[in-house]
């Protein structure tokens, strides 16, 4: 019997990015089964398909990630989140491991270094 996919969420406001996360996911034990552009979206979509994991990007218009992700963990305090930084956005990693994130990875990612931070983020689960 196959072992279930781990099901992902992903969130950028770039298309781009979007499409590049489901390439490095593809093939692999995950499975990207939504998107979303923006923090508002993320939730909406989450509480559509109570995704395994979510891949979020923290900086983007609107609801940025980091009020995303304590809107997500409010809804669903066992939401696993891998938070998605450029350089130049270190305090907001910071802030958001302290209020939830599960993991974080810095862009431009190398496609192992993504999937082991997903790993390691669904294992986290306590």
């Amino acid at each position: 019997m196959d072992t279930p996919k781990i099901r992902v969420l992903i969130v950028d406001d770039s298309m781009t990015l979007r499409m590049m996360f489901k390439k490095t996911i593809q093939n692999t034990h995950f499975e990207p089964v939504a998107e979303a552009a923006n923090g508002d979206q993320a939730l909406e979509r989450y509480k559509e398909v109570r995704p395994d994991l979510v891949v979020m990007d923290i900086v983007m218009p609107e609801v940025d990630g980091v009020t995303a992700l304590s809107n997500i963990l409010s809804f669903d305090p066992d939401a696993r989140v891998v938070m998605v930084s450029s350089l130049g956005s270190k305090d907001k990693v910071l802030e958001s491991i302290k209020k939830g994130a599960r993991n974080f990875v810095m862009k431009p990612f190398e496609r192992d270094t993504l999937l082991q931070a997903l790993q390691k983020a669904y294992e986290g689960k306590s």
